[in-house]
């Protein structure tokens, strides 16, 4: 199976299955000499990892993070980054109900007709357990950037109707780890915890959005026809587990502005060029222009639910199939890691591609 790489320059590339006895990956491309800092990595998987609050999966994975090569004496060496997760907590008898049953919404028939076979212990390759390499991918990424004082922060910006109405802004990261939604705004965040536990409680699921702000990024990311910026970002987002849309800057509503309204119109103040508005997001004919990219990601309810469902199996017989084990009522809370991350190894890679061809 391909696909398990993303990057041009730095390049991570993840293996392992959720009930296999390690998930890991490799960062090729990363600089020597950048001394990691293994406690901000461990602090990203922390906000991505199972059990941390009554409204995620209670799977109890530790995420103990083990770098085996890569790294000496704390910095890394040029070489690649490799590292594992080991897998604690798998309980594989939860999916021997569906082992020949085609779960709704999930990957199964997919992975039946495509390869021949597939692993239903929690969705094999499919699961998003995987994320949890990207997240540590991700931080690298992260700790390479700061450098050059770009950062990261996203946010929940909507639960099923309950939404931030705030405008994108610069909110910290202690704001966004104040409760359990990882909604700045902790009067919102109480209405969308609420939501959450009363789905929970009727045993179905909730989807959502997530906002990020990526904020000093310079001017020049980015090629004009198929490596545009966004268009990189916006596979990067698609590629994590439950995404079903991205938009960038005033996105879809933007198409209910004339031209005279949604132009972001420049101006000089004291030799420093910046635009009056945002609505492009931070990015102009695929180029980044200066100014904070923001881009929202939408995550369709969680697919397993506690209750009867018509399906098949894989013999075309029609069948009721309900989910059991350990799942997320709403899977955004933990999304809000795996966007920063997969936006910093886009911007790692795009920042480190510049600096390649820079000819200035």
């Amino acid at each position: 199976m391909s696909g398990n790489s993303l990057g041009k320059i730095f390049c991570f590339t993840g293996f392992g299955e959720s009930h296999g006895e390690y998930i890991g990956g490799v960062v090729d491309g990363c600089p020597s000499g950048l001394e990691l800092d293994l406690d901000a990595i461990k602090f990203d998987l922390n906000r991505r990892k199972p059990g941390q609050s009554k409204i995620v999966s209670q799977r109890n994975e530790p995420d103990e993070v083990s770098f085996i090569s890569g790294l000496f004496e704390g910095k890394t060496t040029g070489m690649p980054l490799a590292f594992l997760i080991k897998n604690s907590d798998v309980r594989s008898d939860d999916y021997e109900h569906i082992k020949d049953k085609f779960r709704p919404s999930h990957a199964d028939f997919t992975w039946q007709q495509k390869y021949g076979n597939r692993d239903y212990r929690g969705g094999g390759r499919s699961s998003a357990r995987e994320t949890a390499t990207r997240v540590v991918a991700g931080s690298v990424a992260k700790q390479l950037l700061s450098k050059w004082g770009i950062s990261f922060i996203a946010y929940t910006k909507s639960i099923g109707n309950i939404e931030l109405s705030n405008l994108s802004g610069s909110f910290r990261i202690d704001e966004v780890e104040s409760n359990v939604v990882r909604c700045p705004d902790s009067s919102v965040a109480a209405k969308m915890e609420d939501l959450i536990k009363s789905i929970r409680k009727e045993g179905d699921t909730i989807g959502g959005v997530v906002e990020c702000v990526i904020n000093n990024v310079p001017v020049g990311l980015g090629s004009p026809v198929f490596d545009k910026l966004e268009a990189d970002l916006a596979k990067a987002m698609l590629s994590i587990n439950a995404s079903k849309g991205f938009e960038i800057g005033s996105g879809f509503e933007g198409t209910k502005m004339k031209g005279s309204e949604n132009n972001d119109l420049w101006q000089n103040t004291d030799g420093n060029l910046k635009t009056k508005t945002n609505n492009s997001g931070g990015i102009q004919g695929g180029v980044s222009n200066g100014m904070p990219i923001v881009f929202k990601v939408a995550f369709k309810p969680v697919a397993t639910i506690l209750k009867d469902q018509e399906s098949i199996d894989n013999k075309g017989n029609e069948i009721i199939i309900k989910g059991k084990g350990r799942h997320d009522p709403c899977v955004v809370p933990r999304a809000v890691p795996i966007v920063e991350a997969m936006a910093a190894l886009v911007i790692a890679d795009h920042m480190l591609l510049s600096k390649a061809i820079d000819f200035k």
